[in-house]
């Protein structure tokens, strides 16, 4: 069941200080959600709150780091306390490894997963528990059926395209579309819908903001900013992108490709996979 608008929502957005997730964040409160925008760079994450009172109904700002359980457990029992249960989650916050295998250590490994992958997990598990709850405490009426909300996951186009330059990278967003279809089968009975949102390149600052682990300082540098300027030259803004999860979530769409490349490689996916595998072998960067 679709939420057909959402003046009265409430919309937790993570990663909402920049990129796609300020987008979305400016949005919905556009549309008529009050926005709790989460980062954990939080002068960014009070700027999309004050933009999002220009622009529609308001928002507020939370320091979080998506990585950590306990800070998120208590983001999420802090915005039931101060507001109530979320009707919107866009679990957006997400970084980037660029590199080899071989050259992916440790520690990139928990930091990317924990970011792009358990950030997701913990927003799901505490808001769709949260929505869970709310759904089931209430009475049913047949003529009006409670909703119970919409969980909106950031993966990418990544997911269903493999590639040697990204392999980290690729491996959690394809777990953020595997947990996002597992999800909305699990919820429905529920009224939760879970959208996997899987953008192609979009103008953001995750490239250059990135880690990058092969070569010397100089020649990750000149990766990092080669890559910006490709991403700029692609001339895709995120505010394009918010405009598809905004759609996705009154559709109540379950996967939703975004942009030229997004649609192509998804449909590649499906029925030539054997190019899929041959694309994988040539370098991005």
């Amino acid at each position: 069941m679709p939420l057909a608008h959402f003046d009265g929502a409430l919309a937790v957005v993570t990663g909402a200080g920049s990129g796609i997730g300020r987008a979305t964040a400016l949005a919905l409160a556009g549309h008529g959600a009050t926005v709790i925008a989460a980062d954990i760079d939080l002068p960014a994450a009070e700027r999309t709150a004050a933009r999002a009172k220009t622009v529609g109904a308001g928002g507020v700002a939370y320091q979080v780091d998506v990585s950590d359980p306990a800070a998120m457990e208590t983001f999420a029992a802090d915005v039931k306390r101060d507001r109530r249960a979320p009707d919107i989650v866009v679990n957006n916050a997400g970084i980037a490894v660029t590199g080899s295998f071989l050259d992916t250590g440790p520690d990139d490994w928990d930091n990317i997963v924990g970011v792009n992958l358990w950030g997701v997990v913990h927003g799901c598990r505490l808001f769709g528990k949260q929505m869970h709850d709310r759904v089931h405490a209430l009475p049913n009426k047949p003529d009006k059926p409670n909703f119970g909300g919409h969980i909106v996951n950031i993966a990418s186009a990544a997911a269903y395209a493999p590639t040697r330059s990204l392999p980290a990278y690729c491996t959690t967003k394809a777990a953020v579309l595997m947990l996002s279809e597992c999800l909305r089968a699990e919820l429905a009975s529920s009224r939760i819908g879970v959208t996997a949102v899987c953008p192609g390149f979009v103008s953001t600052d995750i490239v250059r903001n990135g880690t990058y682990v092969d070569g010397d300082e100089q020649a990750r540098e000149r990766l990092r900013e080669r890559g910006h300027r490709a991403l700029r030259a692609r001339n895709y803004p995120p505010e394009k992108v918010a405009e598809r999860i905004v759609h996705a979530i009154v559709k109540n769409k379950p996967v939703v490709p975004v942009n030229f490349e997004g649609h192509l490689l998804h449909a590649m996916s499906r029925v030539s996979p054997a190019s899929m595998r041959m694309l994988a072998k040539i370098s991005i960067r």
